[in-house]
């Protein structure tokens, strides 16, 4: 077996390799940037090497800079994770060159399909479906706005060496094909360094599932059943799940079977994923189509691992090695169900909008046998502008798929981040969401769900009283501990029992009595273990099982639980009359600038002083962690001055251009 490996990547799948290494006894070398320096996988590591400067381009992708750590260290082969190498032949071949070896497939199979345009021509050749299209490069905006109505709308417009859900738009008619086609073109160089693109038929209400492959270097191959990939946005998966609450036993063996075809076709080793789209309108599950085949390791493989009890990152190390699969396909197992959610930062009460910053709080969840969580982060440490915005992923496994959904929304609950905004209320309102627990999902789920964007999961009026009863609880138990410092209990008037909780702009009468409470009339009987200064409290009692994330801002208590965040006032009932005299500050009007929602670099700009608007025009282009955004006049109006330019960096909040 290796000796020692080196980790061509970062953050999680950085340390989610290590500890694979450490458990066989392999030691491992990271490598870093000048932006990972304190990193949690640097320190994992028996050695780290500096490679550069925070851009990618500058570190992570410069294979010669990999190499030379290996020559340095002595490594004799490298993991590359996901992105960044791990799909780069180049890559391979300069590894194999300097007789290092590349813990991944063939340089054959990487080129066949790893190149989204050659792998469509090869699954044509072999007679697997595919998704109809045009399968060729697009030379320029006119030839893709040729090609997409002739495909016939609506239309997916992606970048040829693209993945991880950049380099994709969607296009329902020609406009949005000239606003798409080149900034596809630009998140494909830039991602990737390949600009190439091409159009294929967007199968409407679509399930996306994708099958795990495993062979070894001795033409074994195994399918290790199937994950489902329908909940994304923006084409990045946000929620994954194995197995599929879709995919039936015959189903199945259909796609496992054609998947491990075309791996053989192809002479394929390592771990690898088969990605298809599969009409949700065919109970059949007939209707499934080829999309791609990403070469590599994927972000979801854990609930892959959790069902089968393959742990596919030692699988692949001991296949680079030479070593034989010693599971048979009817040895693969369904152990369970387990969920993954991937959380971002970015703040999905602002349009998902991506958002950087220090961690001034990390506390997960604790982990379990039921319970992982797979990160690269610490409390104190940044998200960067540089890299992919996902802090963690959070999974869980249950006997069946509701306990895994109810595993995952206690332990959104119980994950503490402060510092920068993220979408886990998101991921538990996904997770409450009725139409997600009976299985009836699309890709266009979040999309249909949310056409208005997210503000918070829905609370029934029983949660409602539950929480009234938890505010009014939180202050008198902070204003009891008030009076306890400095001597004040003689000073301090014992706190009351009956409190007006304002929740928004509702009211509640709160009487709190022994062992719980009476809320509007009715009572709300539990317990909780809160202290003055604790983040976290977790209660029980006739609402069930409960952890809620309290903060005290001012004079108001903020909880987050459920999905949820929940602002309140809570006043003494004796003087709550007195309440509705508070004059209440009404915020400026600042529609009439365009304001830069998140840290970025401005890529565009569409307009210049004294043109006109309407409202929804595009204004300028923002790229923010690999990612354009585009930002749109929110009224009509005429520019009346411009105050950043194309190519500067800004800060949020920062004042793009004002409108009279």
């Amino acid at each position: 077996m290796f000796k020692k490996i080196l980790i061509a990547n970062r953050g999680e799948i950085a340390c989610r390799i290590i500890r694979t290494a450490k458990k066989m006894g392999i030691a491992t070398v990271a490598v870093y940037s000048d932006a990972d320096k304190n990193t949690p996988f640097v320190e994992m590591a028996d050695e780290a090497i500096y490679i550069g400067a925070s851009p990618a381009s500058e570190s992570y992708l410069v294979a010669e800079k990999i190499i030379a750590a290996c020559k340095e260290t002595g490594a004799e082969a490298v993991h590359p994770g996901y992105g960044f190498l791990s799909e780069r032949t180049s890559f391979a071949e300069a590894l194999a060159a300097e007789n290092i070896a590349f813990i991944g497939p063939p340089v054959g199979a990487i080129a066949a399909m790893g190149d989204k345009i050659e792998s469509k021509k090869l699954a044509l050749e072999a007679g697997v479906n595919v998704v109809p299209g045009f399968v060729g490069e697009i030379e320029d905006t006119e030839h893709a706005v040729r090609i997409a109505g002739e495909i016939t709308y609506p239309v997916m417009m992606k970048a040829s060496a693209g993945g991880g859900g950049k380099g994709m738009r969607l296009a329902y008619n020609e406009q949005d094909v000239r606003e798409g086609f080149e900034a596809t073109k630009r998140e494909g160089l830039n991602s990737f360094g390949d600009d190439r693109v091409f159009i294929e038929k967007f199968i409407e209400n679509p399930r996306h599932i994708e099958i795990q492959i495993l062979g070894d270097k001795h033409g074994n191959i195994l399918y290790l059943n199937e994950r489902e990939c329908s909940i994304q946005r923006r084409h990045q998966k946000v929620v994954e799940e194995a197995p599929s609450p879709f995919v039936t036993p015959k189903m199945r063996k259909a796609m496992g079977e054609q998947c491990a075809a075309l791996a053989r076709a192809v002479d394929y080793h390592s771990a690898g994923t088969v990605e298809l789209i599969v009409s949700g309108a065919d109970p059949s599950g007939e209707s499934f189509y080829f999309l791609e085949m990403n070469t590599r390791l994927q972000v979801e493989h854990p609930v892959t691992e959790y069902i089968t009890g393959v742990d596919l990152v030692e699988q692949m190390i001991r296949v680079a090695y030479g070593e034989k699969l010693t599971m048979r396909q009817d040895d693969v197992p369904i152990m369970g169900w387990s969920i993954e959610n991937r959380i971002y930062a970015e703040d999905p009460y602002r349009g998902f909008l991506p958002s950087i910053g220090r961690l001034s709080r990390y506390n997960p969840p604790a982990e379990s046998e039921s319970v992982r969580v797979d990160d690269g982060v610490h409390e104190g440490g940044e998200v960067s502008i540089h890299y992919d915005p996902m802090i963690a992923k959070l999974i869980t496994h249950g006997e069946t798929r509701k306990d895994a959904i109810d595993k995952q929304v206690m332990a959104l609950d119980e994950f503490e981040i402060d510092g920068l905004n993220h979408n886990i209320d998101f991921l538990s309102a996904l997770m409450q969401h009725p139409r997600f627990q009976s299985g009836d999902i699309t890709t266009g789920f979040i999309a249909e769900e949310y056409p208005d964007g997210f503000q918070g999961a829905p609370s029934s009026d029983d949660h409602m009283l539950h929480l009234a009863a938890l505010f009014a609880g939180a202050e008198f138990t902070q204003q009891v501990r008030n009076r306890k410092i400095s001597g004040q209990i003689g000073q301090l008037p014992h706190p009351s029992s009956a409190w007006m909780v304002k929740i928004g702009e509702r009211r509640y009468d709160v009487l709190l009595k022994t062992g719980g409470a009476e809320v509007d009339g009715h009572d709300v009987m539990g317990t909780w273990d809160w202290e003055v200064g604790n983040r976290l409290a977790r209660t029980s009692g006739d609402a069930g099982d409960l952890s809620v994330q309290i903060a005290r801002k001012g004079v108001k208590w903020h909880f987050t639980t459920r999905g949820a965040k929940h602002e309140a006032l809570c006043i003494p009932a004796h003087i709550a009359a007195l309440e509705a005299h508070m004059i209440e500050k009404i915020p400026p009007d600042l529609s009439k600038y365009l304001i830069c929602p998140m840290p970025g670099l401005i890529t565009a700009l569409h307009v210049g002083e004294g043109d006109k608007v309407e409202a929804g025009q595009p204004l300028a282009t923002v790229e923010a962690m690999k990612m354009e955004n585009i930002l749109r006049a929110e009224k009509a109006g005429t520019v009346k001055s411009i105050n950043a330019e194309q190519g500067e960096s800004l800060a949020v909040d920062a004042v793009i251009l004002e409108l009279e």
